[in-house]
């Protein structure tokens, strides 16, 4: 029978010995991640958006915008209900003119509904 190999246990020793760190959150969100970069560029955006609609929009009808973003030419704005979808739609298309001027990239502006 063969002899069995000989295993170095100072390898494994050292194996067992070394500490595992993890990432903290404030580590991972200072890396160059581009899953995240996306992320705090559109809450960088939608802020932004929310800035300039409570500004045009009357206080009631911004109060239940309940969500925005921006794809490609088309900014897209959503409410709470149905009821304040009609509103606020009727409310932007007085305000598109100004929107685009302030904004050339935008073409379109969508009101959909996502509830709270």
């Amino acid at each position: 029978m063969p002899n069995k190999i000989k295993r170095n246990k100072r390898d494994k020793m050292r194996l067992r010995s070394r500490k595992l760190t993890g990432d903290s959150v404030k580590d991972l969100l200072a890396r160059s991640n581009p899953a995240l970069a996306r992320l705090s560029d559109q809450a960088r955006r939608q802020a932004l958006w929310r800035a300039w609609l409570d500004a045009h929009l009357p206080k009631e009808a911004g109060a239940q915008v309940s969500g925005i973003v921006e794809k490609h030419d088309t900014l897209v704005i959503f409410t709470a209900s149905a009821a304040w979808s009609a509103r606020v739609r009727f409310a932007v298309a007085e305000i598109e003119e100004a929107l685009k001027r302030a904004h050339p990239a935008i073409a379109h502006v969508a009101v959909r509904v996502l509830p709270g």
